[in-house]
């Protein structure tokens, strides 16, 4: 089972392109059932225990996945991996051909 769900909720990105807000299914160290997370294009940019929250946004083929998180107004596009332990926030601006692993920050 999925830790999280697409919702209605969606921004449009400036190309044109929908990102939907993510909202958690389950309790986990990421917050309880029903919290809201930030923004993402298809719920393969994010799998495994991973999180995307604030304003953050995800999209193209980028993936978050493993324990990594985004949040504030950070966002991963393009190919780029985020994974393990790391995490990417504040205002950065993730593009492939990059891939953030461990406990990076």
């Amino acid at each position: 089972m999925k830790h999280f769900k697409l919702t209605t909720e969606f921004i449009e990105h400036i190309y044109g392109t929908k990102l939907f807000r993510i909202e958690l299914t389950i309790d986990c160290n990421w917050g309880k059932a029903g919290d809201k997370g930030g923004f993402i294009e298809k719920e393969d940019n994010l799998s495994e225990d991973a999180w995307v929250y604030g304003n953050a946004q995800v999209y193209g083929d980028a993936r978050v996945y493993g324990d990594a998180c985004v949040y504030g107004d950070a966002r991963v596009y393009g190919n780029a991996w985020v994974f393990g332990d790391a995490c990417v926030y504040g205002d950065a601006h993730i593009k492939s051909p990059i891939q953030i692993q461990g406990s990076k920050h």
